[in-house]
């Protein structure tokens, strides 16, 4: 709710739908126009969904050698970190904290971010004024890449968690959808409603924020080793950073608006790719 309440907020300050543009508009030509822009905007969809999915599959394997060689040091070293940080951990947790961090723990689960990451797409794809193919495209790929690219690490790497929580595995899953999902949604939103630089240090400290209350609360409840979680602090920042790049060569780089500029509006009836010629 809290993603959809907010696209829609940036969407009101964008400003109003232009009915008085559509309507001036000769009709001369027009369901002609319309045809061919469709059929133009589909194919710009394939060709681009195909470029965005090369990209971003590159940028999966590159994150997944890169978390191999941190993994062989976490797996036959991290124990010499993460032993005393969960003994000294048990030893001084606070009940009230812990209960609380039982709540905030839980929006890095896996149908939480889904559930968010989806949302903001749903909402995009509405008010992107370009490509809005490719928000949905860009959920929907990172959910299947990052699930994948996660489990081949787990094969990989048959780590055990804390003794209190077994199954806690490298790295941290909770931790990587915190940055990569979040990360997405405020890429996204950056991109299509401001593109400036103070927004997108506001955007990233935001989602630094999200990731440090995960990885903190994973580790004080014992969910994860430290060394796990601040694995998977890494391991969404890898991926979250080839999506990116996927987004930019297909969409090209973001153009920031001035403090006093906003969006122009999309006229009523017609396509964000339709042109002006009839």
């Amino acid at each position: 709710m809290a993603v959809i309440a907010g696209v829609a907020f940036l969407a009101w300050r964008r400003g109003p739908v232009t009915e008085a543009d559509a309507a001036s508009r000769p009709q001369a030509g027009r369901h002609h126009s319309r045809r061919a822009a469709g059929h133009s905007t589909r194919s710009d969809a394939v060709a681009g969904s195909g470029r965005f999915l090369a990209v971003s599959v590159l940028g999966a394997v590159a994150a997944f050698g890169v978390m191999a060689l941190i993994g062989l040091l976490v797996v036959h070293h991290g124990l010499a970190i993460d032993k005393p940080v969960f003994t000294w951990l048990r030893g001084h947790q606070v009940h009230a904290v812990a209960a609380a961090m039982k709540r905030l723990t839980k929006i890095g689960d896996t149908w939480t971010a889904w559930a968010a990451a989806l949302s903001a797409a749903a909402c995009l794809t509405v008010t992107w004024r370009e490509k809005r193919w490719l928000p949905p495209v860009a959920v929907v790929s990172l959910i299947v890449v990052d699930h994948y690219t996660t489990l081949a690490l787990r094969h990989v790497f048959h780590r055990l968690g804390p003794p209190t929580s077994p199954l806690g595995t490298y790295p941290s899953g909770g931790c990587d959808r915190c940055i990569v999902f979040y990360g997405l949604i405020a890429y996204l939103l950056w991109r299509e409603f401001s593109g400036r630089r103070s927004a997108a240090i506001w955007a990233a400290a935001a989602v630094a924020a999200l990731g440090f209350n995960e990885a903190y609360s994973r580790v004080y409840l014992s969910l994860h080793w430290l060394t796990d979680a601040l694995s998977g602090l890494i391991y969404g920042g890898l991926l979250l950073a080839g999506f990116i790049l996927a987004i930019r060569v297909v969409a090209g780089r973001p153009i920031p608006l001035r403090a006093d500029q906003s969006p122009p509006a999309i006229p009523v009836g017609v396509a964000p790719t339709e042109g002006t010629s009839t």
